[in-house]
């Protein structure tokens, strides 16, 4: 790897070679040819114009640049440089006479690469032409956009835009129609890979739910997820919020129609049980009527079967019919595509190996479940009579089919309702559980606040106590001369607490005794005997001498009320 001053030589070489004013584009060329100096220069200069050696090969690149005959002796060679790719004979503006630079473009437009190369003198104009023979589309109504300076002007000149040797564009189409099916195609590809949220409410229980699913998921899978969620069976999903598209179950979710990022839907459950066992009573079979204009038994089968007035009111009350014409390939490629995905491969193969000569067909079909049964094909070439009793036959085992699924019916119901049942009763199970947690919660988080308060409390008066214990005056002396007064204090315990005070004394200063003891005096009362008094009533700045505490007393603790 070259170093930063080796480059700026090789920068200087090649913009000497080359002519290329442009400091962007001369590096842009160096780096897609890993600063290899004689390969950029081949990428931009053809060979046979000049003559330049490399400094690390050797080689001649062979060349008329200039005429030896002008030279009386030649010039020494100079020395090999580390800082230099070349061995310059002489300046390279004049050895080397600059050719026009081929340009790649490669436009894209909808599913289509075109490859242009031109010459840098070319104009923008000139692309558009040449993409107007390949694409067929007017260049007046071609916008080239991917440049990397923005929109240009179709005048301007490809050099003037300094290029790169390989471009990428695209077209757009503004004016023109939409994409052809092979766009939309391509369109379906990418979104079968997108994801799409469906926010899905559950209307009974007000309860949302944001679910992925990819693009290739089928609408009957989102049914099947929500019947895990919702505990909602396929069969008793009421939908709102689908697109009309939405006709089928297997359709995939990119070509349903949804909006994409997201899309709301509201799903709840069918109002009765009686409503889903009376769709079963008004079930139907399918009669599908195949028809071909090629065959020589349709015009019998047309006049004297479907026009017999048995086979008609038959049919009417007991079947849902419908024709499809088979004559034109389109026609019945497309409902054996059809066919295919709703009645199986099988039908489809056998309605695929019927002949001309065959038709026309009738099928017989009955929906079973989630699915679709094929009970009977009917070839042309019958009568009205045996008509008749096959389409009884399927009649008969269609009731008989009818009245199991009733029944499945309705065990499924129950088995629904109980499951209901149990889930209601676990769910009230699980609110109860969660009451009388919440509340033992409550009731801990309280006795834990009123423990802070009452150890708040404590530490408090603990404090009190302590400052009032430091704040009483020493006991005197027994020895002392001054007139003291001995106070023996019965506390609610029957503990007694004596000590000695100077008769000159406040009675706050007993006050402050007994609540160091801790007995606050605005929690306790003070008495006396004889007389009884209530000492805590007194002016507490009398002294003991003034309130008849002298020479000694008895006193007892009372909590107040």
């Amino acid at each position: 790897m070259a170093s930063n001053m080796d480059r700026e030589m090789i920068l200087a070489d090649f913009q000497a070679c080359t002519g290329i004013e442009n400091i962007d584009e001369a590096i842009t060329l160096l780096e897609q040819n890993n600063w290899d100096l004689v390969a950029a220069i081949n990428g931009v200069i053809p060979q046979e114009n000049g003559i330049l050696q490399s400094a690390y090969g050797g080689e001649t690149i062979p060349g008329p640049a200039f005429d030896p005959a002008s030279h009386t002796a030649p010039a020494p060679a100079p020395a090999p440089s580390s800082s230099s790719a070349f061995r310059p004979v002489m300046s390279s503006r004049h050895i080397v006479e600059r050719q026009p630079r081929m340009l790649d473009f490669r436009v894209e437009y909808r599913d289509r690469n075109v490859d242009v190369v031109l010459e840098d003198s070319c104009t923008v104009g000139e692309i558009k032409q040449i993409l107007e023979n390949e694409l067929q589309i007017p260049a007046s109504k071609m916008l080239l956009k991917g440049w990397k300076t923005g929109d240009v002007e179709d005048s301007m000149v490809l050099k003037s835009l300094h290029l790169p040797k390989n471009n990428s564009l695209y077209v757009l189409t503004p004016d023109l129609p939409p994409p052809s099916s092979s766009s939309h195609a391509g369109a379906l590809q990418e979104s079968l890979n997108q994801n799409f949220m469906l926010i899905i409410t559950h209307r009974e229980v007000q309860r949302e739910y944001n679910l992925n699913f990819s693009g290739s998921s089928t609408i009957q899978e989102v049914k099947r997820n929500v019947y895990d969620l919702t505990s909602i069976p396929v069969r008793h999903q009421l939908w709102e919020g689908w697109p009309t598209s939405a006709t089928d179950d297997s359709m995939c979710l990119a070509e349903s129609g949804l909006s994409y990022p997201c899309h709301r839907l509201t799903v709840g459950r069918r109002s009765s049980p009686a409503q889903t066992r009376e769709q079963s009573e008004e079930r139907k079979l399918l009669a599908i009527y195949l028809h071909h204009d090629e065959s020589v038994l349709t015009n019998v089968f047309c006049s004297q079967m479907l026009c017999a007035e048995s086979i008609v009111s038959y049919l009417s009350q007991n079947f849902i019919t419908w024709a499809w014409d088979l004559t034109k390939d389109a026609n019945r490629a497309r409902f054996l595509t059809m066919c295919n995905r709703h009645f199986g491969s099988v039908v489809a193969q056998t309605i695929r190996t019927q002949k001309t000569d065959q038709f026309p067909l009738f099928l017989i079909i009955m929906g079973k479940r989630s699915s679709n049964e094929v009970l009977n094909v009917i070839q042309g070439n019958t009568t009205v009579d045996e008509l008749m009793m096959r389409l009884m036959a399927a009649m008969e085992i269609f009731s008989a089919q009818q009245q199991e699924d009733i029944k499945d019916e309705d065990e499924r119901e129950a088995r629904e309702n109980v499951k209901r049942e149990q889930d209601e009763a676990y769910r009230l199970s699980l609110e109860a559980d969660r009451a009388k947690r919440e509340a033992h919660e409550r009731e801990m988080a309280e006795q834990f606040r009123l423990e802070q308060i009452r150890k708040e409390q404590e530490e408090e008066r603990e404090a009190i106590r302590l400052s009032l214990e430091q704040a009483l005056p020493p006991e005197p002396k027994e020895e002392d001369a001054e007139p003291m007064s001995k106070l023996r204090i019965r506390t609610p315990s029957g503990e007694f607490l004596e000590r000695r005070f100077l008769a000159s004394n406040k009675l706050q200063i007993v006050f402050d005794f007994v609540a160091s003891k801790g007995f606050p005096w605005d929690e306790f009362k003070l008495l006396s005997t004889f007389p009884r008094r209530d000492i805590t009533q007194l002016d507490p700045n009398k002294s003991l001498l003034e309130v008849k505490l002298f020479p000694q007393e008895t006193l007892f603790l009372e909590a107040k009320e």
